[in-house]
């Protein structure tokens, strides 16, 4: 298994632990698996997870701001406001309403 598999695998155990009805950002997951700047590196990830079983609910992880900068990997775009939406997630102009509350931290949230 390549590096880069090995931390694509680290990324898609972490968001699968997402709960249902919260979100979390890339910057968290990349700080997670011990990579601070690796932001992109986990949206570049989550956009190949497509697929991939188990499932990864890619759409469950959003910008610093809340914002659905991911949602262009789904088709349609829309899908990924959707999926939220259907976890109870309220989503106004692309931005998730309550990010703070709703906001889940793998390092507060789970133990390594």
């Amino acid at each position: 298994m390549s590096d880069k598999q090995h931390i694509y695998d680290q990324i898609y155990e972490i968001v699968r632990l997402i709960p249902p009805g919260r979100v979390s950002t890339y910057g968290a997951i990349a700080e997670a698996i011990g990579v601070r700047s690796g932001a992109r590196m986990v949206g570049y990830a989550l956009g190949h997870s497509i697929g991939i079983l188990p499932e990864v609910p890619a759409h469950r992880v959003v910008n610093s701001q809340g914002l659905l900068t991911g949602r262009h990997r789904f088709n349609p775009p829309e899908k990924m406001e959707q999926l939220l939406k259907e976890e109870h997630v309220a989503v106004v102009a692309q931005r998730v309403v309550d990010f703070k509350k709703l906001f889940w931290h793998p390092i507060k949230e789970i133990e390594f």
